[in-house]
Formats: C-alpha cells, structure tokens, sequence
C-alpha cells in the first residue's frame, strides 16, 4: 500500500535524525581519539577525554523535562530537537577557529569542557528524537523504525568517524568540524517540512512523572531484562579488535573488514532485525536474536589468521546478529513507554544499556588476559545466552506488546 505523503515525510525526518544521531559520537568517540594521539596526547589522557560524553549516561536525569516544557507552544519535540540540534553546529563552528595543536595542550581544558556541552546538547536533541519516534510510530512499526535507528546511526558513524577522519588530512580541523556541523544541519532540515503528533504534558510532579516508571508491572524485572539482555555483545566486542591484531590481521585487512564488511552486515542485520520484530512475537524475536549472538561469539574461537573466510565469517555473523538484537531490544523500550513520559522512560531504558556496556567493556580485557581470547569469546557467548532467562520470564508475565495494527 502507498504510504501517504505525511507518513513519507515521517520516515523521511526521522531517518534523518538518526543518521545525524550518530555524526557527533562517530567523530568524537571514534576519531578523535585517532586525531589525539597524532597530536602526541598521552594515552591516559586520551583514555580520560570519553569522560566527555558522560551526558549520554546522565541523560534521563533531565529528559523529563522535555516531556514537560516545549521551547515553542505546543512544539514539545519539534522545538527541543531543532534548538539542541542548532546549538550543537554553532558551537562546532565556533570551535574550528581554535586550532588543534593549542587545545590538545594548553587548552585541553577549553577541548574538554567544548566536547561535553556539545554531547549535552546532543545527548537532549537523542532524548526528543526517540521520543518523536515513539509518539509517531504504530506498535507494528516498530520494528522496522529501530532497525531504521541502529541502521542510520551506524551510517553516521561511519560517515564521521570513517570518511571524514580518512580525509582529515586533506581537509583539516577546520573543515573537518565544519564538515560535521553542515551535516547535521541538512539531517534536521526535514523536520520543517514534518509536524509530529502533538504531545501532551503529564499532569503530575517531576518525581512521580520519573518514578512513574517503577509503578508499572514488575519493574525490576524490566531493568533487569534490558541491563543485561546487550551485556554479552558489549562484553565480548570490546576484545575482537584486540583479538584480529594478535592474530595478525593487519590495519590493511581490518578497513574492509570492520570497515565495510563489519558495516554492511550491522546495517543489514538492523534493518532485516527490526523488520522481522515487526512480524514475530517480541519476545520471540529477542530469544532468536540472542541465539544469534551465543553462535556468533563462539564463531570468533573458530577463526583463523590463516584462512581468512574463517574470519570474514565471525565478523559478518556477530554484526549480523549484533544488529539485530539492537533493533529489537530498541523495538520493546518503545512499548513499555508510558503516554505523556516518552522522553524520560526512553532515556532511563537507553542509559541503563550505556552504563550496562560500560560496565562489561570494563570487564572485557581482565577476561581475555585470564581466560584468553578463546575463554573470552566463549564467555561471552555464555552471558548472551543468560540473557535468554529474562526474555523468558518477561514473556511468561505477558510484559511484551503484541504487533498490533
């Protein structure tokens, strides 16, 4: 059936919201780490400057406050996401005119505190960019929207943290950042010609608006079930680039390998993912989902240096089912938000997978020191198959949506 023009416009804003969702993480997490280190930046140093993007974490501290407050009357979403998104760009654009060499030395301070109001605005434009989404998408779109959202994040990523850095050289700092900003300018001008679906304020105080979370039906349960349902993939993933360099795979096979392999099968895996959430049970979909992953980790403990199939294999398999997994554990936090608090029940489920991860990215190298690469990988195989528990637990309390129309 022919979408309507409003619905094209829909899927259309937000598309473009998610690619710009991951502009900023995929140039400051990913290569400005790279940017540090040819500046001479020490690795403690550079290893303290993700402390930057601790709004990402906090973010559901504030995030019912735009479910709350609307910058323009009756815009709660429309006008928090342009505000933030346009704020963002200006302090990039006035950051290009400070020179690289000066802010990774005597005014690394200046760099620091730049990078974290620039993670806060964006972390708040994320927090009304998923509520949008949750608010403008049917339970049987769902599905597809978050393998949509994992799939045009990664697009962002790569676009910023992979093209951009690869021409860094050519274009320099200036260019670089200005790069970025005109970029997430053009992914927010599709919200002009796009009026989502008018919001309404909760009619109770902040705490119980925010507390309001752990009254629904069994709670802790819940946060539970999406802390640990992506604990095994984070645990496991941190260690594969580790892993291929010991092996000897060269930085010359790993750019096709994560690179574009790595990429083209995430994207995949999340549209493909979110797609087939929309038309199995959840919890359906996350059980199978996680099986995917168990198999996936335990592929790495198969790979070979010497028969690279072997390994373009594992890499494919974990960022298939990783992709997957993601849109569907995306698909059921948008059905346990309640109407009025969108941004903050959102925004609290996504933190917790944020703090989760950074939990088990910690955890990861004592693993693969003791245990080596192979008892990594099949522990985390173990940890993503746990997970199976919760899934099974929520279902049998009937916590998942069903795919209604």
């Amino acid at each position: 059936m022919a979408l309507s023009r409003y619905d094209s416009m829909k899927w259309f804003a937000l598309i473009s919201l998610y690619v710009v969702q991951g502009l900023p993480h995929g140039f400051f997490g990913q290569a400005m780490p790279v940017l540090l280190r040819e500046q001479g930046v020490d690795l403690k140093s550079i290893g303290l400057m993700s402390l930057v993007a601790l709004p990402w974490a906090l973010k559901f501290i504030w995030a019912p406050l735009l479910d709350r407050v609307a910058l323009v009357p009756n815009e709660y979403r429309r006008s928090w996401i342009l505000a933030m998104n346009h704020t963002a760009v200006l302090f990039l654009i006035c950051l290009s005119f400070v020179p690289l060499p000066w802010l990774t030395s005597d005014g690394v301070l200046l760099l620091a505190l730049a990078l974290m109001a620039i993670n806060f605005f964006t972390a708040t434009q994320d927090i009304a960019t998923d509520a949008t989404a949750v608010e403008n998408l049917k339970p049987s779109e769902r599905g597809l929207g978050n393998g949509i959202q994992v799939g045009g994040y990664r697009i962002g990523m790569v676009l910023a943290g992979g093209i951009l850095l690869s021409y860094f050289n050519y274009l320099g700092w200036q260019h670089a950042l200005w790069s970025v900003a005109v970029l997430m300018l053009l992914g927010s001008l599709p919200l002009y010609f796009w009026k989502p679906r008018p919001h309404s304020k909760a009619n109770e105080d902040v705490w119980r608006q925010w507390s309001g979370f752990f009254r629904l039906d069994n709670p802790w349960l819940w946060v539970v079930l999406i802390a640990f349902y992506k604990f095994g993939d984070a645990f496991g993933t941190q260690m594969i680039r580790p892993y291929l360099s010991d092996m000897g795979i060269t930085l010359e096979q790993m750019g096709p390998l994560l690179g574009v392999g790595g990429f083209i099968a995430g994207l995949s895996g999340a549209v493909f993912g979110g797609w087939l959430t929309g038309k199995l049970q959840r919890g359906q979909a996350l059980i199978l989902f996680l099986l995917l992953e168990t198999a996936a980790m335990l592929g790495y403990t198969l790979a070979d240096a010497q028969n690279m199939v072997s390994v373009w294999c594992a890499v494919i398999a974990e960022h298939l089912a990783g992709g997957m997994a993601t849109a569907a554990l995306f698909t059921v936090m948008m059905d346990r938000c309640r109407e009025h608090s969108e941004g903050a029940d959102y925004a609290f489920q996504s933190c917790l997978i944020i703090i989760s991860g950074m939990v088990a990215m910690s955890l990861s190298g004592y693993s693969a020191t003791y245990l080596g690469y192979a008892g990594h990988f099949s522990l985390a195989a173990v940890l993503c198959a746990s997970a199976i528990v919760f899934v099974l637990a929520a279902q049998r309390r009937g916590l998942f949506l069903t795919n209604e129309k």
